[in-house]
């Protein structure tokens, strides 16, 4: 019968296994382009980005670490202290000395564990600070992001960076840089600890490590892919979800549920093959460490036992049953943090998965800054000038030709024209919401690109078409959160646009709830609360872009007595649908693909028998027939 020697066996069959990683890991190639990743950013770099945010909790960490010095003691003192009372117990026996050892190991393990506990607390207090400051210049940043890259950027993705990620990286300052510590720390400590307790022992433990680092090397290139197929997948429905739930109606109206049931199933089914796909490279990895250990542990056995029986030397030194009982809890306690890694290493790729993904936000550089010199406007009088403007969304299809007009403080100027042909536009270029290509515009004869933005807004007033309410109160929604504005302003502005006829009839007057969007309120009542909303901040231009549209006969009534009032108040710009409700402007500009046909006031352009004569025409016939 052949004797087959178990170091041999053991040596095979690890030396199978990994060949077979190695392997498969130069054949599997990262596919970037296919797997749709957004980055280049190294982990170095990414974890360089982080410590920054932990720097102003640096005491905190310092004291962290010392506690844990207490804890990795436990770690390397109880194996020794096991193993000499091994060593009492099969020698010269005396119950007074097994006392003092369970007493030493009884202390020992309570440092550690009252230790474990204050670092823990800690580190939770301060990763969610810093968790906290991520999160708050993530959102910071978006919002200094120009119109145009708002528009680029889905919103399911904005919240999911601004929520999923940021938790994810916060794993990494209350539980991982610590435990990674802790873990080293334990390593370099136990295998000090073995050396000096048996040369031959602690080499033979030595023998593994090099398939340890080489399985975590692999591992980590399946893992790191497998992170990011998860995170892709996430966005992807967080985004879809954004979109789909906030059309729900539409959806329902089409009866299209089915078909964006099946959208919404491939998605998941997605999803779920990524977390099985991270799930299946963690199930392969730990059982391979946890192999290892298995291995060491029967290699104990069989070196350390043979060496006993036979009373074998090496290097001077003798193996007894005590050191065989120390290294077997050595050996237990060197694997252990080794496995931990493999879960600790799933977080790390989880984290820094998140971190690129959030900063790959943050790097992007807002499209409208101020300009080095830019200027506060204490005061505008309202005088606007457009000097040859030329503007384009897309490179070489310009939106605006050449567009020349002046506007006097406290006119009211209307703009009429086609769908497409630069109503809205104009009104977005005048507030900086996006960067003209070519000309100048100009506020008091001040150019806007020489002013800060935040001054310019703060001197407009827009209210669009399409109103948006928060989630709150009315209240809320008209202050906007502004400190010193009293109830007596909001409801003398609420009676100024007329709105107050219908927030006197609500329930709980300016404390009613707005729900998401502010869907418990129609068209008109929502308009009502945008003028406002407008009027309390008092600015110098107002800007309305189809501000009556879709609105019922009695609540236009309103609005267009509304208006009339906040004529007085400045300069005012109008996008108007109807154009029976711009017959009292100043001055109507009417435009036709990006260019200024013709303006003047309302009989003056009828006189003219142009564009303008053509569309009143056209709709006062559309008017009469409906009636």
């Amino acid at each position: 019968m052949i004797e087959v020697n178990p170091l041999l066996l053991t040596g095979a069959v690890i030396g199978t296994i990994t060949a077979f990683l190695i392997a498969a890991y130069v054949l599997v190639k990262d596919k970037k382009s296919r797997m749709g990743f957004e980055r280049t950013m190294k982990d170095g770099e990414i974890m360089h980005r982080l410590v920054a945010y932990a720097k102003p909790y640096w005491k905190q960490f310092v004291l962290v670490l010392f506690l844990m010095m207490f804890s990795i003691a436990y770690d390397i003192i109880s194996p020794l202290i096991i193993g000499n009372i091994e060593e009492l117990v099969a020698g010269d026996f005396v119950l007074p000395a097994l006392y003092v050892r369970v007493g030493g190991y009884v202390v020992v393990l309570l440092f550690s564990m009252g230790s474990t506990y204050l670092q823990a607390v800690i580190l939770q207090r301060v990763g969610q600070r810093i968790v906290s400051d991520l999160r708050e210049d993530l959102f910071t940043h978006i919002e200094s992001l120009s119109h145009e890259q708002l528009n680029e950027i889905p919103v399911g993705k904005l919240v999911t960076r601004v929520t999923n990620d940021t938790n994810a990286i916060s794993m990494m300052f209350t539980n991982l840089l610590v435990s990674l510590t802790k873990n080293a720390f334990v390593i370099v400590g136990i295998l000090i600890a073995m050396i000096c307790l048996n040369y031959e022992l602690t080499l033979m433990v030595l023998c593994f490590v090099p398939f340890i680092v080489i399985f975590t090397v692999i591992f980590r290139k399946f893992s790191r892919r497998a992170y990011r197929r998860v995170k892709d997948a996430t966005t992807d429905i967080n985004t879809y979800l954004s979109e789909n739930l906030s059309g729900i109606k539409v959806t329902q109206i089409f009866g299209r549920e089915e078909e964006k049931m099946a959208e919404f199933r491939e998605k998941s089914q997605t999803q779920a093959k990524a977390n099985l796909s991270q799930i299946f490279v963690f199930s392969v990895f730990r059982p391979l460490v946890y192999m290892l250990y298995i291995c060491s542990i029967l290699c104990l056995f069989y070196l350390g036992g043979m060496g006993y029986l036979n009373g074998v030397a090496f290097l001077g030194q003798t193996i007894t049953g005590g050191t065989i009982v120390t290294f077997y809890m050595y050996i237990s306690k060197f694997f252990t943090p080794i496995q931990n890694l493999a879960e600790q290493f799933n977080w790390l790729q989880s984290a820094l998965a998140s971190a690129e993904k959030v900063f790959s936000i943050m790097d992007l550089e807002p499209k409208l800054v101020d300009a080095p010199d830019a200027i506060e406007l204490e005061e505008v009088r309202g005088e606007i000038e457009f000097r040859n403007v030329w503007f384009s969304y897309i490179p070489g299809e310009w939106v605006l030709q050449g567009v020349s007009f002046h506007v006097n403080p406290r006119e009211t100027v209307a703009f009429v024209g086609s769908t497409g042909s630069g109503k809205s536009t104009i009104l977005s270029l005048i507030c900086r919401n996006y960067e003209f290509q070519k000309g100048e515009i100009l506020i008091d004869g001040i150019d806007i690109r020489k002013i800060k933005i935040a001054s310019l807004r703060r001197h407009f007033g827009q209210m669009l078409q399409d109103v948006f309410l928060f989630s709150g109160t009315i209240r809320s929604n008209i202050v906007l959160r502004e400190e010193g504005i009293s109830d007596e302003e909001i409801r003398r502005v609420c009676q100024y646009v007329n709105a107050d006829h219908f927030i006197d009839k609500l329930e709980h007057g300016l404390d009613e709830e707005v729900r998401e969007r502010g869907n418990n309120f129609s068209a008109g009542q929502r308009q009502l609360l945008s003028f406002a909303r407008t009027i309390i901040h008092k600015p110098s231009v107002m800007i309305l872009d189809e501000a009556t549209a879709n609105i019922d006969t009695e609540t236009e009534l309103l609005i267009q007595d509304s208006l009339e009032k906040m004529r007085s108040v400045g300069t005012m710009l109008m996008v108007a649908h109807r154009l029976s409700t711009i017959q009292h402007a100043d001055n109507i500009i009417v435009l036709s693909h990006g260019k200024i046909l013709e303006q003047g006031t309302h009989q003056e352009l009828l006189a003219k028998h142009g564009r303008y004569y053509q569309l009143y025409t056209l709709q006062y016939h559309k008017e009469q027939m409906e009636e």
